[in-house]
């Protein structure tokens, strides 16, 4: 299992002052939206759907550039399935593992936004995160083992998949925010691609 770079996709709707805001003002926008993420490599085949809150604060430094500092938690990581062989007691298992591997981070997005049309930017910058938390989720499926058994294998698999996402997983990540908003009617609607570095 390796992480070679996390992806992000987030949709976030806040409710805004205004659709345009005044040279020199700041505003806070509540977020709430749905993030798919995954991790490339082979850890994983599916992305994860998870959840995005925070508050971010924008200053309108001219007519069409703002910019605009946020925290946001979001709830990342990635879903899949693989075959797994496992030794226990010198007998070798075939296994068949469905997990999600959950990772929780508090994101601190910094953006330049620039407005294309009235309500319209486009915005690209940096966001830190901090990893708070990581699971790894899954079911095991094994044949012809009893219970007890069946039990036994699940906790040594997990200490062994928790044991790997201590080492793979990194507390501190780094990623380039890109995307698009639109305000409207108090509202804005906000789609961005978190290109990871880290």
């Amino acid at each position: 299992m390796k992480k070679l770079m996390m992806m992000i996709a987030m949709v976030l709707t806040s409710a805004c002052a205004m659709a345009q805001h005044e040279v020199g003002t700041l505003t806070l926008q509540p977020k709430a939206g749905v993030s798919l993420a995954n991790l490339t490599g082979d850890s994983g085949d599916k992305m994860r759907v998870g959840l995005v809150a925070g508050l971010e604060a924008e200053y309108q430094v001219a007519d069409i550039v703002s910019v605009s500092l946020g925290a946001l938690y979001s709830m990342q990581g990635t879903k899949g399935s693989q075959k797994h062989k496992f030794t226990l007691g010198g007998n070798v298992y075939d296994l068949d593992l469905d997990g999600t591997i959950k990772l929780d981070y508090i994101n601190v997005p910094l953006l330049c936004n620039v407005y294309v049309a009235p309500g319209l930017a486009v915005k690209v910058g940096v966001q830190p995160g901090f990893c708070i938390n990581k699971k790894y989720d899954f079911d095991v499926k094994v044949s012809g083992v009893d219970e007890k058994t069946r039990e036994i294998i699940e906790k040594e698999v997990e200490k062994d998949f928790d044991h790997d996402l201590d080492g793979v997983v990194k507390a501190f990540d780094l990623s380039i925010p890109v995307g698009i908003s639109y305000e409207y009617a108090n509202f804005q609607l906000d789609a961005r691609y978190n290109w990871g570095l880290l």
